[in-house]
C-alpha cells in the first residue's frame, strides 16, 4: 500500500516549529544490560496513551545470563512488548504461558489487576544470545481502568506491513494509512516499526493528534536537523511531518493516538486516574494474600515474587497533566 500522496517525499519541508518536544531517555544499568527510558519523562508524561516507553538493550549473554523479571502486578494500563532479537516467556495470573520472538507482539491488558513474569528461557539461557526490544505502557481511558484483565499474541505473519520505495512500515498496534492492527484497543493509538533505507523520507500518519518518534537505530533529519539513535521526538499536532534518513539508515517506533487530557497517577507499575485505587492496590499486594486478594501468581511461576521496597513505600504517586 502507497502513502497519502500527500505525503509523498516531494511534500513542503518540514519546519523544526513543528517539533514540540525532545526527550533523551534515561540510561540504567542493570548489571550489563542497559535500559534507556523516554517516557515518562520531566517534559512529558504521555504521547497519546504511551506513557511508558524502554528500550531494551542491545545487549548479548554469554554464559548462562538472561533476564529474570519476577511476578509482579499492574493495575490501569496495557503493556506491549516488541522485540527485536531474543525471546522472553511470559506467564501471568490469567493463565497465560507464551513465548514471544522478534517481531511478535504481546499485548496484556491489566485492567482492574493483573500479575506476570518476563524471564529468558531455559533453553536460550544455554547459549550465547542476544537481547533488543522495545517496551510499552498505554494507559487506559478511564471508563475502562477497572476492566477485566485480558491478554493477546499476534505472531509477525498477522501484522500489516506498508511498503514504499525505502520504507517498510510494520502496523503493531492501532491503525495507520488505511491498515488496521488485529490487536484489540481500548484507544485511538498507532504504533509502528519502520526500517528506513538511506535518504528514504516518512510521513507521519496525519489522522491522529499525538504524533512522535524514537530512533532506535541510525539516524534522522528534521528540517536540516539530525536526531540520531536514542532520541524521542514528539510533533505538534496537525503539521504534516515527513523525516528523512541519515546516511547509515534508520529504524524508527512511531507512536501516538489521541490525546488524553486528563493525567494520570504513576506509582511504581500502577497507573490510575485514582490515587485510593493505587493505594488500594498497593496494600493488596503487600499483604500477599494470593488465595484471596485480589492479585494471584502466574501458574507455573508462583514461588517468589517482587516485594514492595521500603524506599518505594515512601514514594507517593505523581499526577501530570
Amino acid at each position: 500500500m502507497s502513502w497519502n500522496p500527500t505525503q509523498k517525499p516531494d511534500c513542503p519541508h518540514t519546519s523544526l516549529d513543528a517539533l514540540d518536544t525532545l526527550i533523551i531517555p534515561r540510561a540504567r544499568d542493570l548489571g550489563g544490560f542497559e535500559v534507556r527510558r523516554a517516557l515518562p519523562s520531566p517534559k512529558r508524561q504521555m504521547v497519546g496513551p504511551f506513557i511508558f516507553f524502554d528500550q531494551m538493550g542491545p545487549a548479548e549473554f554469554i554464559t548462562e545470563g538472561g533476564i529474570d523479571v519476577r511476578p509482579h502486578p499492574h493495575i490501569g494500563l496495557g503493556t506491549v512488548t516488541y522485540l527485536y532479537q531474543g525471546e522472553f516467556e511470559h506467564r501471568d495470573s490469567v493463565g497465560t504461558h507464551q513465548m514471544i520472538y522478534p517481531g511478535e507482539v504481546n499485548w496484556m491488558v491489566a485492567g482492574q489487576g493483573v500479575t506476570h513474569s518476563e524471564r529468558t528461557s531455559d533453553e536460550t539461557r544455554a547459549t550465547r544470545h542476544k537481547l533488543f526490544g522495545i517496551q510499552t505502557w498505554i494507559a487506559l481511558p478511564e471508563d475502562k481502568e477497572d476492566m477485566a484483565p485480558e491478554f493477546e499474541h499476534h505472531k509477525e505473519a498477522a501484522l500489516p506491513v506498508i511498503a514504499e520505495a525505502g520504507v517498510e512500515a510494520k502496523l503493531i498496534l492501532g491503525s495507520a494509512y488505511g491498515e488496521i492492527s488485529p490487536v484489540t484497543m481500548q484507544s485511538e493509538t498507532f504504533y509502528l516499526d519502520v526500517v528506513l533505507k538511506p535518504g528514504a523520507h516518512f510521513p507521519l500518519p496525519v489522522n491522529h493528534e499525538d504524533r512522535g518518534l524514537y530512533i532506535t537505530q541510525g539516524s534522522v533529519e528534521v528540517a536540516g536537523d539530525v536526531f540520531e539513535e536514542g532520541r524521542m521526538m514528539v510533533f505538534r499536532p496537525g503539521d504534516n511531518i515527513s523525516v528523512r534518513a541519515g546516511a547509515r539508515g534508520a529504524r524508527l517506533m512511531a507512536l501516538g493516538g489521541e490525546t488524553m487530557n486528563e493525567g494520570r497517577l504513576i506509582w511504581w507499575n500502577f497507573v490510575s486516574s485514582s490515587r485510593d485505587k493505587i493505594e488500594d492496590a498497593k496494600e493488596a499486594w503487600k499483604e500477599a494474600d494470593w488465595e484471596n486478594g485480589p492479585f494471584k501468581l502466574p501458574a507455573g511461576d508462583n514461588a517468589e515474587h517482587i516485594p514492595i521496597s521500603p524506599e518505594l513505600e515512601r514514594m507517593m504517586p505523581k499526577k501530570k497533566v
